[in-house]
């Protein structure tokens, strides 16, 4: 029969192995104490360690397809990338409103040669009618503020891992979702990632990179 003393000393041993456990997760999922959340971590992972994005399919609203690394690469922009579907009443009309500022910003500062807008749907539904209908509702200027779809469903969710965006489906047709502005540089990596809440910073970021030529 174990004492009390064997007792307690094991349970004081397992309470210890349960905690360093904990601790061990925490420091892992926030970057080594930096964050708080796992997305947060992965902000600074990005910014520290730009990520090379994955093989996607984009579906215009023009009704051409392109991938996603040629878009980037032959238009030698950089790209502020955003995730919306075109149903969407509540964050994505955030975003839209602010994406359209930007492109008023980057049209007035002269930088639509540097600097580039990509809004990505992930709802299946946005087909090339959907796109350009929201494109219309948006006042989005080709030249400066492209919409796509991802039409294969494999294709999509590597893409949403790849940019951390977390798409749940909700009643009615709707989703719950994250959001941020992403910035991808001309070699089509991921470079940094900024909450919905800070476009000027974000536009700052990427119009300075484009000055850079970065």
């Amino acid at each position: 029969m174990n004492s009390p003393l064997s007792s307690s000393r094991a349970t004081a041993l397992a309470v210890l192995a349960v905690t360093l456990a904990g601790v061990g997760a925490l420091y892992y999922g926030s970057s080594g104490f930096r964050a708080i959340s796992t997305e947060a971590a992965r902000r600074i992972e990005v910014a520290e360690r730009p990520l090379r994005l994955p093989a996607a399919t984009l579906s215009g609203a023009d009704g051409s397809a392109r991938l996603l690394a040629d878009d980037v690469r032959l238009d030698g922009r950089i790209t502020l990338v955003t995730f919306i579907y075109a149903r969407c009443q509540s964050i994505c009309r955030v975003v839209g409103s602010e994406l359209q500022q930007m492109q008023d910003q980057i049209r007035a500062r002269g930088a639509a040669g540097r600097v580039r807008l990509v809004t990505i749907s992930f709802d299946p539904r946005d087909d090339a009618r959907a796109l350009t209908q929201y494109g219309r509702m948006m006042k989005s200027d080709p030249e400066v503020w492209r919409l796509y779809g991802v039409a294969d469903d494999g294709e999509r969710r590597r893409l949403l891992d790849a940019f951390g965006v977390v798409v749940v489906p909700a009643p009615l047709g709707e989703f719950e979702h994250n959001a941020a502005f992403h910035v991808v540089d001309r070699s089509g990596r991921l470079v940094r990632i900024l909450d919905y809440t800070e476009p000027d910073i974000a536009l700052d970021d990427a119009l300075l990179r484009g000055a850079q030529g970065s």
